[in-house]
């Protein structure tokens, strides 16, 4: 950790004096303040964990003093300071770690039901409406981009974007098969019920970031349908793309334009090649280091949503809430706040600074 911040103090006082030098050339001195506001944090806590450590030493110096007042005062900051310390110290940890570039971003969420017939769509539209109250209850704006409705309610799937600061961060986790057990309204004995809906968390992708020549895409315009298959406006606006080269299909009908339905599916569809990418860079660094947490792999059941008990368990970290209806309700945060902290536990072993 301390050569790691040796070359972030050196690396800052060069930029400090670029910056000095560097002119009227004013990309570069963008460019140079982005980077010098980055590190900034970093130094101010590693000055801050220095300053700590040279008052700990100071300190224990003083416990043997004679005099019975200093002696004892020392012995306090003592406690103090190897009380604080540790948590300076893993603050630089976590600082230190490479940070995902996407966290910040907006994201596509993608529901699907699956086993379960009707009973996983209305699960599947249950989930919709507790990402949706999550997204609500910290300010951010939801957008339903694309849906295919059950006759019952439900949905056969769902996709829509949640914009908001920190979004892909916090939902990042959420990417995997979710599991609900219950009985049916319609089952006359009593049985309970397995089903499941499957969850995709795509990060917002610029244009730039994933090139798709026109050549690739396949464009059909066809009228947009509203609950229980009811046309709701006269014109084709809604689209359905096709990436040729995966096969891979995406449809849009939510917005009351052709070209508005087009860019959100687009923009979809960016988000979906961006992500399948990604994926197969984390196999690659990972190949030799498997993690469950923040894996988001989709065939694995991550949670499981149990009503008889009134219990929501995550699996990959064995955390339980007995407070269905409060998660139901957008209430997730017990589980995303103990799975961001395995996986930055994760990624501070693999970086080497754990412990």
């Amino acid at each position: 950790m301390l050569n790691k911040l040796t070359g972030i103090t050196e690396r800052f006082e060069e930029i400090n004096q670029e910056l000095m030098e560097v002119g009227d050339d004013y990309e570069r001195a963008a460019e140079l303040a982005k980077e010098r506001s980055d590190l900034e944090p970093i130094i101010q806590k590693a000055k801050e964990y220095q300053q700590a450590v040279e008052r700990l030493e100071e300190a224990q110096a003083l416990q043997d003093s004679d005099d019975e007042e200093l002696a004892e005062l020392a012995q306090m900051e003592v406690a103090e300071l190897e009380e604080n310390i540790p948590t300076l110290e893993q603050a630089i940890k976590t600082m230190l770690l490479p940070k995902d570039a996407r966290d910040e971003r907006n994201v596509i969420v993608e529901i699907r039901a699956g086993a379960g017939g009707d009973e996983a769509g209305l699960f599947a539209a249950e989930l919709y409406r507790m990402y949706s109250r999550y997204a609500e209850n910290r300010k951010w704006k939801v957008d339903l981009l694309s849906f295919n409705e059950t006759g019952v309610g439900g949905f056969k799937e769902v996709a829509f974007e949640i914009r908001g600061k920190g979004a892909f961060s916090r939902l990042k986790f959420e990417s995997g098969v979710h599991r609900v057990q219950r009985v049916p309204v319609t089952e006359s004995q009593g049985r309970i019920h397995t089903s499941t809906a499957t969850v995709a968390v795509m990060a917002e992708v610029d244009d730039v970031e994933i090139d798709i020549p026109d050549s690739d895409i396949k464009m059909d315009v066809y009228k947009s349908a509203g609950a229980g298959g009811q046309s709701v406006q006269k014109n084709s606006t809604a689209v359905r793309l096709t990436h040729l080269p995966s096969g891979m299909v995406v449809q849009c009908q939510d917005e009351r334009s052709q070209l508005q339905n087009r860019m959100r599916a687009m923009s979809i569809l960016r988000a979906r090649l961006y992500e399948i990418e990604e994926q197969k860079r984390r196999e690659e660094i990972d190949a030799d280091r498997r993690s469950q947490v923040g894996s988001g792999d989709r065939s694995e059941k991550i949670r499981t949503y149990n009503y008889p008990q009134s219990r929501v368990t995550d699996h990959r970290i064995n955390v339980s809430s007995y407070n269905l209806t409060g998660v139901l309700d957008g209430d997730i945060d017990q589980f995303i706040d103990e799975l961001a902290t395995r996986d930055e536990a994760e990624r501070l072993a693999a970086a080497g600074l754990e412990g």
